[in-house]
């Protein structure tokens, strides 16, 4: 018969306890039944563990058989708890590849909504551009990424996050910061653009010559504004990416144009299993997007 974990279990109660009657307790067992594990166990070693039937004296052989008996019983409960907190999600090492408007609007209240269940998750979170995240991904350096992919998500299980409508944004003194509500195609006809790469995938003509005509880029969202800000033209972005404290001295009008949006995505990868942490901070972000649309659709109704 083979030694088992459970004969290690009552050895250490007996021992640690001084009788059988209460180590039988301390195993939820009944005496006879110890009784019984403890003489197996005795048979397979070949050597009395105990000095005495009262079993409140271990011999040398039943001293050392206890010590190496706990310290394998330590190292089966640590491993079991590790697997535990694992499969429930209450460890894990989760990173993230996020576009920066995400993980300026979405990433700090998903974490702020779900602080407790986060609480013994690393979570690892990079802002960089879509076409980063995807290459992240790709590479197997993230577990879930956040971007807008277009037709470039092969290999990818691809989930709706959120849309976010484009927007002129323009300096207050500029004529098409005049006026209120959706600004049309043709108003920006002519104008100064600073391109920038989430622009330049909007199909419509007028924002692809615009687009064609431009001398001047820039990728960097901190870039782009100051150009808006010394004068130098309009820019074109998701309302997201620039939000309300950024825009204390810009304007933002978004364009009358229900195909302009961008639609951001997120992204794991199919061939790898997620753990559960990683289903864990997925779910939540999901979540906390609907309620942040859900947010914005009330305050859109007039």
């Amino acid at each position: 018969m083979a030694i088992k974990l459970e004969m290690f279990r009552c050895l250490s109660a007996v021992a640690r306890t001084g009788t059988l009657r209460d180590g039988a307790e301390l195993v939820s067992k009944t005496p006879s039944a110890v009784s019984m594990t403890l003489k197996q166990l005795e048979e397979h070693i070949g050597q009395p563990l105990f000095e005495k039937d009262r079993k409140n004296k271990l011999t040398s052989v039943g001293a050392f058989v206890l010590e190496q008996a706990e310290r394998e019983l330590q190292h089966f409960d640590r491993t079991l708890r590790t697997i535990q907190d694992f499969a429930g999600a209450r460890q894990g090492h989760v990173r993230l590849a996020v576009v920066p408007s995400v993980a300026g609007a979405v990433m700090p209240r998903f974490y702020a909504t779900h602080m407790e269940a986060l609480e013994n998750l690393h979570l690892e979170v990079r802002d960089m551009d879509s076409a980063s995240v995807l290459q992240e991904l790709f590479w197997d350096r993230v577990d879930i990424g956040i971007a807008t992919v277009g037709d470039r998500g092969m290999g990818l299980d691809s989930t709706p996050l959120l849309t976010d409508r484009f927007g002129i944004v323009a300096r207050p003194d500029h004529p098409i910061a005049h006026g209120s509500g959706p600004v049309d195609w043709t108003a920006v006809q002519g104008v100064r653009l600073i391109a920038n790469n989430l622009s330049a995938a909007i199909a419509h003509p007028v924002s692809q010559d615009l687009h064609r005509q431009s001398n001047l880029s820039a990728h960097n969202l901190t870039s782009m504004l100051a150009m808006v800000r010394a004068g130098i033209g309009v820019t074109i972005l998701p309302e997201m990416a620039v939000g309300a404290p950024v825009l204390d001295d810009l304007v933002f009008r978004a364009l009358n144009d229900p195909d302009a949006v961008r639609r951001v995505q997120l992204l794991r990868k199919t061939t790898a299993p997620g753990s559960p942490a990683e289903d864990l901070v997925a779910n939540g972000i999901l979540a906390t997007a609907r309620q942040i649309t859900a947010e914005r659709h009330r305050g859109d109704r007039p």
